[in-house]
């Protein structure tokens, strides 16, 4: 049985992708990996994620094929008061000038320390929704 691939509208063409892809605009650190050693650091914005990938701008072009692991804040607090980060571990797939398409291995979220009685700024993306 094969997935079911949904047709939809993305950056103004047609995105046959099968997973559903959120945008979500986060800053991300990566480290490409090479064995057990860093070879390559640094930083730039995801722009959209699925279940099974990621795309984010970089600093400098990755290599395809290369190990990778992402970390980002995530823009929700567990119970409202703290502060996670998602840890994600994959390959890169695709990679240009503008950015590298990641394809998401595992993933896994990490707690923070509880904010005290400060409160997480809210991301703009979340601003518009409804309070349940």
């Amino acid at each position: 049985m094969s997935a079911k691939r949904v047709e939809t509208l993305f950056n103004g063409k047609r995105d046959r992708r099968a997973k559903q892809r959120f945008r979500i605009d986060q800053e991300v650190r990566y480290k490409m990996l090479y064995g057990r050693r860093i070879s390559e650091t640094g930083a730039g914005r995801t722009s959209n994620i699925s279940s099974s990938g990621v795309w984010l701008t970089t600093e400098n072009m990755l290599s395809v094929g290369t190990p990778v692991e992402l970390s980002m804040q995530w823009p929700l607090l567990l119970n409202d008061s703290c502060p996670m980060k998602l840890m994600l571990y994959g390959c890169v797939v695709r990679s240009n000038e503008r950015g590298a398409a990641v394809a998401i291995e595992r993933y896994e979220f990490r707690t923070q320390r509880a904010l005290s009685t400060r409160r997480a700024s809210v991301p703009a993306w979340l601003e518009d929704r409804p309070t349940p």
